[in-house]
Formats: C-alpha cells, sequence, structure tokens
C-alpha cells in the first residue's frame, strides 16, 4: 500500500517539476519563447477540435443510422377488423384467442399465467400475414410496430443491435401505457437464419452476423427487470420490494421459409406459436370476392362463385389485384360495369403477360406454331378430364410465340399414376404432330421436354409409380440418381411418345381444325374447342382418359393420311416458346 502511494506521489512531483521547468524556459526566453508557446497551444487546440468534430460526425451518423425504420400504429388508427380479413376463417379463430390474451393480460397473470410472447405466420406471399398482425393489433387495442428484418442490418456491426434494442424498449414503454404491445417483423428469416458456428464479428458489409440474432434472442426473452432511474431509485433506498414485472410484449414474425429458421427463436418462451396462412380454398376465395366486389362496380356475368372456379391456387393479395384489373380494363373501353371478360382478360394479363403480335411472323412459321398448340390442346381436352381447357393462343404473350393453358375443375390435393402418364402426353403432344403433320421437328419443344422430364423423374424416382420404389430424395443430390434413371426415363418418354403420336393421329380431324380456328382467329378459348368437338364427333368429350394408361399403343397411323401439305419443309428456328 505504501509502496503504491509513493509511486502516485512521485508521478505529481515529476509533473510538477516539468511544469516548473517548462514555466521557467518561457520566463527567461521571454516574448519569442511566448509565441513559440502559443503557437504550439494553438496547433494543439486545432487539433483537439478537429478530434472532437470528427467524434461528433461519427456519433451523429451512428445514430442516424441506429434510428428504427418502424412504422409505429397507435389502437384505432388503422380501422382492419375480422370483417376485413376474408378466406380463412379457421386462422381467424386462432387469431381471436391471442386477442383474448391481450385484452385480459392482467387477469391472465392473476391466475398464474405468462401472456405469450412471440406468434410466428408460415405461408406463401400475399396471403395476408401482415394484415392478420394489424387486424389483431386493431381488435385488441393495443400499439403496433410494423418493422422489416432487413432494416435491422447495417454495414456498422452493433448498429442492426441498437436498432432492436430501441424497438422493444419503447415497445415495453407502449405496454405499461396500454397494457400490451405488439411488434410485427416482416421476413424474419433475414436475420433468424440458422447459425453455422463463428458467431458475428466485426465486419464491413452487411455487418452483424449472428450478433444481430443473439440481441433479438435476448429482447424477446429478456430477464424480469423494472430498469427505469426512479424503481431503481426506490430499490436503492429499500422502498420498493415489489418484484419487478415483463411488459406483455408479442413478437409476430411472418416468413415465407419457416424450416431455415434457428431452432433458439422457435423453443417456447420466443415464439410460442406457429401458424401456417397458406392460400384460400374455394369457400374461402368466394368470400374474399363477394368482398371485393362489393366494392367495385360489376355486371352479372361476373359472380364469386364463377371467378373462385378460375382461381384455383391464388392468394388473397392476387385476389384484389386482378378484380382491381378487371375494372380498369372496363374503365378502358368505355364500360361503366366491369364484367367477366374483363375478369378473364385481367387474369390472362397477370399470368401470361400483354399480348404482342408479332405482325412481321412468315405465315408458315405461324402455321407451325398454330399446330404446335393445337397438339397441347388436343391432348389436353382428351386426357386431362378433370381439367378444362381455358385458352389456346398462336399470339405472342411475353416470351412465348403461343400457348395452351388448362384450369382445374376443382382443387386437386393428389395425382393418380394415369393422371401423370396423361400429363407426359399432353407435354409431348406438340412434338408429336410436329412429326406427324408437319414432317419436321422444330425447336420450340424446349420446355415441353424439360417438363416433361421432370415428371418422368419424378414418376420413377419420387413417388414410386414404376418398377422401383426407391426415392431421390433421400440423397443430398439427385444429379446421380437421375443419370442411373436415364435409360428408364427415356424408355418411359419414348413409350408416351407413341402412345400420343396415336392418339393425335386417330383424331387428325380435330387438330386441323383447332389449327385452322387458330391461324384464323389468333386465340381459342375452352368453350369454342368444345364446339369444334361437338361439330366433328357429335358428342361432348369423353369424362374417362382417351388413351389408357395400360393399353398398348397401336400401329402408327400413316404419315400421308394425316398429314397437311407443307410449302417449306426447312427447320424454320423459332424462339422457344413458354409452355403452361
Amino acid at each position: 500500500m505504501r509502496r503504491y502511494r509513493w509511486i502516485k506521489w512521485r508521478k505529481f512531483l515529476l509533473w510538477l517539476v516539468a511544469l516548473v521547468i517548462i514555466g521557467v524556459l518561457l520566463w527567461v526566453g521571454g516574448p519569442s519563447s511566448w509565441n513559440v508557446a502559443l503557437s504550439i497551444l494553438s496547433l494543439l487546440f486545432q487539433l483537439l477540435f478537429a478530434v472532437l468534430f470528427m467524434i461528433i460526425q461519427f456519433v451523429a451518423l451512428f445514430w442516424f443510422l441506429a434510428r428504427g425504420r418502424t412504422y409505429w400504429i397507435l389502437p384505432g388508427e388503422t380501422g382492419a377488423t375480422w370483417d376485413d380479413y376474408r378466406g380463412n376463417p379457421e386462422i381467424v379463430e386462432n387469431a381471436k384467442r391471442i386477442v383474448t390474451l391481450l385484452k385480459g393480460v392482467k387477469e391472465f397473470k392473476e391466475m398464474g399465467g405468462e401472456a405469450i410472447r412471440g406468434f410466428l405466420l408460415c405461408g406463401p406471399p400475399g396471403t395476408g400475414k401482415s394484415y392478420l398482425a394489424q387486424v389483431i393489433a386493431n381488435e385488441a387495442q393495443v400499439p403496433f410496430a410494423y418493422a422489416s428484418a432487413p432494416s435491422f442490418q447495417n454495414m456498422f456491426f452493433g448498429v442492426g443491435n441498437l436498432k432492436v434494442m430501441n424497438l422493444y424498449k419503447k415497445a415495453r414503454k407502449l405496454a405499461k401505457i396500454y397494457g400490451a404491445c405488439i411488434i410485427f417483423i416482416d421476413e424474419i428469416d433475414a436475420i433468424g437464419m440458422k447459425r453455422q458456428g463463428g458467431g458475428g464479428g466485426m465486419m464491413f458489409g452487411m455487418g452483424g452476423g449472428s450478433g444481430l440474432l443473439n440481441e433479438l434472442l435476448l429482447q424477446m426473452d429478456p430477464p424480469n427487470l423494472d430498469a427505469n432511474w426512479f424503481a431503481r431509485m426506490l430499490r436503492g433506498l429499500g422502498l420498493r420490494r415489489k418484484k419487478a414485472e415483463r411488459p406483455a410484449v408479442l413478437t409476430v414474425a411472418a416468413t415465407n421459409l419457416p424450416d431455415v429458421l434457428d431452432p433458439a427463436l422457435l423453443r417456447p418462451g420466443r415464439f410460442d406459436r406457429q401458424l401456417w396462412v397458406d392460400a384460400p380454398d374455394y369457400d374461402g376465395r368466394i368470400d374474399i370476392f363477394q368482398y371485393y366486389l362489393r366494392k367495385v362496380k360489376h355486371d352479372e356475368t361476373l359472380t364469386p362463385e364463377r371467378a373462385a372456379l378460375d382461381t384455383i391456387g391464388y392468394s388473397p393479395a392476387q385476389i384484389k389485384h386482378i378484380v382491381n384489373e378487371a375494372v380498369v380494363m372496363a374503365h378502358q373501353r368505355g364500360a361503366q360495369l366491369a364484367g367477366y371478360e374483363d375478369f378473364r382478360a385481367a387474369m390472362e394479363t397477370y399470368e401470361w403477360g400483354l399480348k404482342q403480335p408479332l405482325r412481321s411472323m412468315r405465315d408458315d412459321e405461324k402455321r407451325n406454331v398454330a399446330y404446335h398448340e393445337a397438339g397441347h390442346a388436343v391432348a389436353q381436352f382428351l386426357l386431362k378430364p378433370l381439367d378444362r381447357v381455358w385458352k389456346v393462343t398462336i399470339i405472342r404473350r411475353g416470351g412465348a410465340l403461343g400457348l395452351a393453358a388448362t384450369k382445374p375443375m376443382q382443387e386437386r390435393y393428389n395425382h393418380s399414376d394415369s393422371e401423370m402418364l396423361a400429363e407426359i402426353q399432353v407435354c409431348l403432344a406438340a412434338r408429336a404432330v410436329e412429326e406427324e403433320f408437319l414432317g419436321k421437328k422444330l425447336n420450340g419443344v424446349t420446355s415441353d421436354l424439360q417438363q416433361a422430364t421432370e415428371i418422368a423423374g419424378a414418376y420413377l424416382g419420387m413417388v414410386g409409380m414404376g418398377d422401383e420404389l426407391f426415392s431421390w430424395l433421400s440423397f443430398g443430390t439427385r444429379a446421380e440418381a437421375l443419370k442411373a434413371l436415364r435409360p428408364k426415363i427415356n424408355e418411359l418418354l419414348k413409350e408416351q411418345m407413341a402412345r400420343v403420336k396415336v392418339l393425335v393421329c386417330e383424331h387428325a380431324d380435330f387438330v386441323h381444325a383447332i389449327a385452322a380456328e387458330l391461324l384464323l382467329q389468333g386465340d381459342l378459348t375452352g368453350e369454342e374447342i368444345e364446339q369444334i368437338y361437338v361439330r366433328l364427333y357429335g358428342q361432348n368429350r369423353p369424362v374417362e382418359l382417351v388413351n389408357m394408361v395400360g393399353a398398348a399403343p397401336a400401329p402408327a397411323a400413316d404419315k400421308s393420311s394425316a398429314q397437311t401439305p407443307d410449302d417449306d419443309d426447312d427447320d424454320d428456328l423459332l424462339p422457344t416458346p413458354t409452355e403452361e
């Protein structure tokens, strides 16, 4: 102890001696020495000022970057209610339980329970995950914070952590005032992905690493503490014995990729509950269309039932967009009411793009495209009785010279082996027509062959519909498995090609009639193709598969009887169309 004091006094004496010496030198040196000393002091002052200015700039920049890009919505500002969330009644029932807990936090705690801290919404884009969080906040009459997970990321390490800390700090303050608060974090997978070790150190670029995730984990499940200055002062004086309580802050997150989230996020105490928000079924779509069609002027041809049948697989966001686009198209043609044809045109534009006719295309090239799409249309019409042909066109849309599309007649959740083989035949029908009716092979079947190969590979190596029951999904990569399956896949494709050639040759008149109408009109609807079939064969289309899977292929028909005159036998290089 004495040694420590002696060292301390020795430093003081040395500094005192140094100052005395400097003072004596300045006194003896006169005005010239004073000027030099003043110059040195001025330089030191300027240097200190520059350093302080740089520090202030850095602090200001750090403060600006640390501000959260968060939208705060107080109770009653959105007005979104249960009546506005349509299409998924089961999800609404689950969400209402959350609202009940948020409204009765105090009573629930008195029963000995703890308020839930996390609610994870999973599902495809556009299914209403963020909107559901707004409805929950409005129905519970609690503040609502909307934040995007990528906005927490920053090029400076630690800034994202500050954003998360400030967000939860403000949420806890509001929770004390209103009883509870909701934080909604969209695209949580941007910061919540599984950690691969190593942690997040100091880095430039998108900084944070796992440190940002660690901060989120801490803020979602913090210790019970009361950190305000008044509570600390009372505890210091021994006047506060009450146990610290944790404000009711509910974190609602949304993601399209729940499988990539870190397990620490999904444990109880963080995201206690998980809810899958999927696209609505037929009844749900009817409910959504009733909601949106009430807001627009439309005629009697556009009904919720008819629209719901055409939009299988659509999300609520897509339905809202299509209804609005139908009104836009009706307005552009000068109509006062939107009709079904406007709705259909809006769907076609949304799915395939705007019409862009190629006026400079030669007649023989148009004929090639017409027969190509006629092959698809005939196979779709005859081999897929559970689907309806929606549209066949040879007018360019997007990157496709033509297309043939179908729509299911109802929701389908599984498919049989015969249906998968029929789908392969539909893909190969265009090449079959090219060979049988045009006498050549065109390059427009690129996507057709790709799709047929994928279906055949799944048929043999994934769903066990061939001779073997193994699945390539058990391997890390399916490349080796596909290489081993290549001979069998090719054999299956050749077999289905032989079957579909028999089909199109037996219905040559049907193929010629569709191709002729396409060349005349440019496109055909499913109803028009049905009329062509009835006119030719005097009956409606068969309800069973025309070409049964177990039947052996019949002998190939004579090409000369099925072929139509073709003035140009050269293989014209066409842009690869995008098929359905």
